[in-house]
């Protein structure tokens, strides 16, 4: 029981941690997009998190009459309706996100970083339900979670991220008309490419044509080469048989 408390304790204090960082980091990051107050979204994760801190405390305080021998019925009522609506927090944080990824609200980088903020919620829904209900495996469970937090702070903190100044300080429509912008200079650059590539591929045509007419000359040009040097052949004959008469004549 003395693992389980030093558990709990760890763990209420893991979870205070998790707000409190939701509130310093989530805020100016959504400021950042242009949003004058908290998006829907944070403003229930937060809350999720508070009912998750509270339920860990209250889950304490269960474990605290047990050890006395003594029961807690009211305790025990109040942590099963925390419980669930934990559970109905954590499954609007879900179609909230849906929808803003599916809408195209927020980016895919941001998207992604909103859920593995619900990954580690759900995480912890299911290490508070393991307490709740006393299991042997829960001490160990906490504790490796635990383990797990204290490793992901040697990581670098996606929440931390600077962000460009090209964006800063714009909001959702300006970005998406940023992008629309950059998109269409980059369509402009494809039509001058492809326009500069058609008239080479012409130009290889041209030339092409050109070089079949050159080759056309040439042949011809063969042709007449060859003709007109068995013509000098011939008359090399002639003067040669003129020539050999003319001789014999004078002989005689």
């Amino acid at each position: 029981m003395g693992s389980l408390k030093e558990g709990l304790c760890s763990f209420s204090s893991l979870l205070y941690q998790c707000s409190e960082h939701a509130q310093c980091s989530g805020g100016p990051h959504i400021k950042s997009l242009g949003s004058g107050a908290r998006q829907p979204w944070f403003s229930t994760y937060d809350s999720t998190c508070q009912i998750a801190q509270e339920i860990a405390e209250k889950i304490q305080q269960r474990n605290q009459y047990e050890r006395k021998g003594e029961k807690a019925p009211k305790l025990t009522v109040t942590i099963r309706a925390l419980l669930q609506n934990l559970k109905e927090k954590i499954a609007l944080l879900k179609d909230l996100l849906l929808r803003a990824v599916a809408t195209h609200q927020i980016t895919q980088l941001e998207g992604d970083r909103r859920q593995n903020l619900l990954d580690d919620l759900v995480t912890r829904e299911r290490l508070l339900l393991a307490s709740f209900k006393n299991e042997g495996a829960e001490p160990d469970l906490i504790r490796s979670s635990l383990m797990s937090e204290e490793a992901k702070r040697g990581a670098p903190n996606p929440w931390l991220f600077e962000e460009p100044e090209e964006t800063r300080g714009l909001g959702f429509d300006e970005i998406r008309q940023q992008q629309q912008k950059i998109i269409q200079e980059q369509d402009a650059g494809l039509d001058a490419l492809s326009s500069i590539i058609s008239r080479q591929k012409q130009m290889g045509q041209e030339i092409g044509n050109e070089l079949d007419e050159q080759n056309e000359i040439i042949d011809d040009l063969a042709n007449l080469v060859e003709n007109t040097d068995e013509k000098l052949r011939t008359e090399t004959r002639r003067v040669n048989l003129v020539d050999r008469k003319s001789t014999s004549c004078g002989k005689r």
